[in-house]
């Protein structure tokens, strides 16, 4: 069974909406929460989550703000608070983990994080990993500490110049304009996202993704990554379980170099329970690749062995 509903994000202004999928005829087992990856939505994830389900698992996520329906204008899209707005995303990740570990306080509780999500996922572990039972970090990477400081400044001097709506093409291709290189030629400069090509057509038709971000959005973003150094890394409980999984054609994750530096990075703070899984041949969105099932059956066997 599936439930959409909405509640009130961080912001105070902007309606959060959210998914359950819920197993029927079943005792839950667990739960994971999605956190979605950037100019996109948790419906997205459909397929994924209603196979969980079937398993036993109740599966729910958002729509982060500026995403999905979680927007209350199309000028909207992309765009967080300038004040905190990263905390604010944060924020709406916390509020659903507590109304969901209310109604199922006794079940083991897994969160995962794609792309944007990732980063994201990485900072709240950060301040609340001992309330999970463990997280799973996919199509993540490393970013230099200098490059989101420049990215930042150029985001706020852009941003007092154009307005925190601007939406700046300089500022995307640095974020993203290198991505498709190994690629190419492509018809639509999106082949980095999936091998799949029909997965990279369905992004593409879709109104709701691929959208410009914001620069204060993307400001905001460098801001919170900024915090995902050696001292926020010793901040997560040693014995939460952590699992890293990529494509190693992603190149959000340098094609595996960076997953494999942050998977190091976490095993050097004294992390006890830590894997990483990179798919061959797979890209960024290994969710909707054409092997996806096996990396569906890779996190719910590791879920299974942890709950």
């Amino acid at each position: 069974m599936k439930r959409e509903g909405f509640y009130l994000s961080c912001d105070h202004k902007t309606k959060i909406h959210a998914v359950a999928w819920i197993p029927e005829n079943r005792e839950i087992r667990a739960v994971i929460q999605l956190c979605h990856g950037m100019t996109e939505y948790v419906n997205r994830y459909d397929e994924f989550a209603r196979w969980l389900a079937e398993k036993g698992y109740y599966v729910t996520g958002h729509d982060h703000l500026g995403h999905g329906q979680s927007v209350l204008s199309e000028e909207d899209y992309g765009y967080f608070p300038e004040k905190r707005g990263n905390e604010c995303v944060i924020g709406d990740i916390r509020k659903l983990f507590l109304a969901t570990k209310k109604r199922y306080p006794d079940c083991p509780y897994f969160m995962l994080g794609h792309s944007m999500g990732s980063f994201l996922l990485r900072q709240y572990i950060q301040n609340y990993g001992k309330e999970l039972t463990g997280a799973i970090v996919m199509g993540t990477g490393y970013k230099p500490y200098p490059l989101l400081v420049a990215g930042g400044l150029l985001c706020s001097a852009i941003g007092k110049l154009r307005g925190g709506h601007y939406r700046s093409r300089l500022v995307d291709n640095m974020a993203f304009g290198g991505y498709n290189k190994s690629f190419e030629p492509g018809k639509t400069g999106r082949e980095w996202l999936s091998a799949n090509p029909e997965n990279v057509v369905h992004y593409e038709e879709d109104p709701l993704c691929g959208f410009l971000f914001t620069v204060t959005a993307y400001r905001q973003m460098f801001r919170g990554m900024k915090t995902l150094t050696k001292k926020g890394v010793a901040n997560i409980p040693k014995d939460l379980a952590v699992l890293f999984v990529s494509g190693d054609k992603d190149p959000v994750g340098d094609f595996g170099a960076g997953v494999w530096r942050v998977y190091e990075q976490y095993r050097k703070a004294g992390m006890k329970d830590v894997e990483i899984q990179l798919y061959s041949g797979d890209r960024h969105e290994i969710l909707n690749e054409k092997d996806r099932k096996r990396v569906f059956e890779k996190i719910a066997d590791w879920m299974a062995k942890r709950e």
